[in-house]
Order: structure tokens, then sequence, then C-alpha cells
């Protein structure tokens, strides 16, 4: 699964280290988080998701499944400079909700 929240890696890596904690995958995620190592998702406000750093990309998630899927295309926004005074732009993040296929053909 792309994107998983800690208590799906928890769950893939429980029978293989039936002695690691939930705790242990939650501090893990915050150091590979610090060192740059791993993003920290908001696109679920059901909880939050990791993946990992690498080129800007968008997300685009399914409202009923909740399937992430990245979108690399890049999307340029201008604002009006009354918008951004005081701030140096440095990039954005755009996010896409609907239904995925699978979710469409089950209703």
């Amino acid at each position: 699964r792309s994107h998983p929240s800690a208590e799906d890696i928890y769950r893939s890596v429980r029978k293989e280290f039936p002695t690691m904690s939930v705790s242990t995958v939650y501090n893990t995620l915050d150091v590979l988080k610090e060192n740059g190592d791993v993003q920290e998702l908001t696109i679920d406000p059901r909880k939050k998701r990791y993946g990992p750093v690498n080129t800007p990309h968008n997300h685009l998630m399914c409202n009923k499944c909740r399937h992430i899927v990245d979108i690399n295309k890049e999307f340029k926004f201008t604002l009006p400079s009354s918008m951004t005074e005081g701030f140096e732009l440095t990039g954005n993040h755009v996010e896409f909700f609907g239904f995925c296929s699978n979710c469409r053909k089950k209703q």
C-alpha cells in the first residue's frame, strides 16, 4: 500500500518483529521525518500518512477507500502580490479528491 499510516507499517512488520510496539514505529517515523527521509502527509484527515521524500508532487485520494496516488505534475499558480506581502513563496501543494475506479464499480 502506498502512503501507509504508522498503524499500517506496524501491522506489516509485527510478524517479523513481535516485540516491536506501535510507539517504536511512531518514534522511528518522527526521526525519519526530522532527518528529511520521509514526509508526513495530511491529505487524509482520518490519519497521518507517510511517503518518501522525492521530487515535488501532488496527491489524489479516493474519498471512499482512502487510496492515495502520486501525481507527478507541477501546478504553478501566480498569486497577487497583495496576498503574498511579506512572504517569499517557495512552492505549493495541490490535493485532489474523487473516487477510484474500484470504488466507482462498486457503486
